[in-house]
């Protein structure tokens, strides 16, 4: 299941929803659960109550894939925003039941826009049997440097650096940290999205099973591509991913234009660079 975030409208959390499942190669059932965000830049406020007035919806939603005899488990992918409100949802169920169902094993949080103390919160209202827990972070995500100067300059989870926050080991919680990883996205925001090693990741060793846990050492290889043909690659998701954006949107057009010229050349500089690199 993805829950999307700020500033996404249903049919570009669609859109990108298609992009990275396919590229995941994820072996499952997928489901987009998109609450009512505005689309645009200055409706953060307005965009943050639709995702509190959204929680009993996504609450519904989870108890009924968990009641389904179909269902094996439940894996949550949530970014910015969504990832509030997915753990706003999570708690109110581990309230309600005195637990979570058993079927949500995995919980992953990309760039979550969440303040941190509120997280350690919500994840401790789980209890002892929690899910899985992996945050994708980064220390220059510019969208949450922005979001903590409205939010009264707490810092989000998304955004932390994990030596400053010991608890973040936690049983259940593992940390991917992609600071020093490329992106495409000026605002540095998406990068779960842009990585191609990333975006594997998420199919081959959360949602197919492969295991449970970031691999040891996966947090350092996610610096090593950085540059290369591994950054080019890495613009396609994020390109896929605004296309509807710079549809209908003039100003975005020309900045997606360029984009397109960035991947061009990377793609062209990484087959010149022949079969050794």
């Amino acid at each position: 299941m993805f829950v999307h975030g700020f500033n996404t409208r249903f049919e570009t959390a669609l859109f990108s929803f298609a992009q990275i499942f396919h590229d995941s190669g994820a072996q499952a059932a997928p489901i987009l659960f998109s609450w009512p965000s505005r689309g645009g830049v200055f409706n953060y406020v307005y965009d943050r109550e639709s995702a509190a007035f959204s929680r009993d919806a996504l609450e519904k939603l989870l108890r009924r894939l968990a009641a389904s005899p179909d269902v094996r488990e439940i894996t949550v992918l949530a970014h910015s925003m969504g990832a509030w409100l997915t753990m706003e949802s999570l708690r109110q169920m581990a309230i309600r039941d005195g637990r979570l169902p058993g079927k949500v094993q995995n919980v992953i949080l990309a760039s979550p826009d969440l303040d941190v103390d509120v997280f350690r919160a919500q994840f401790r209202s789980f209890g002892e049997k929690r899910p899985s827990i992996v945050v994708f972070l980064s220390r220059q995500d510019r969208a949450l440097q922005l979001s903590r100067g409205i939010g009264g300059n707490v810092e989000r989870l998304g955004a932390i650096d994990p030596s400053e926050q010991p608890w973040i080991g936690e049983k259940g919680v593992e940390v991917v940290d992609l600071s020093d990883t490329a992106g495409a996205d000026p605002l540095r925001h998406s990068k779960f999205a842009q990585n191609p090693d990333v975006v594997r990741f998420l199919g081959e060793e959360l949602i197919n099973g492969a295991s449970r846990a970031p691999p040891t050492g996966f947090g350092e290889r996610m610096g090593e591509l950085s540059t290369g043909v591994a950054q080019g690659v890495g613009g396609v998701a994020g390109i896929a991913v605004n296309a509807p954006i710079a549809i209908v949107d003039p100003d975005f057009r020309r900045a997606y234009a360029d984009r397109l010229q960035q991947f061009r050349e990377a793609v062209n500089s990484a087959v010149a660079s022949g079969p050794d690199r």
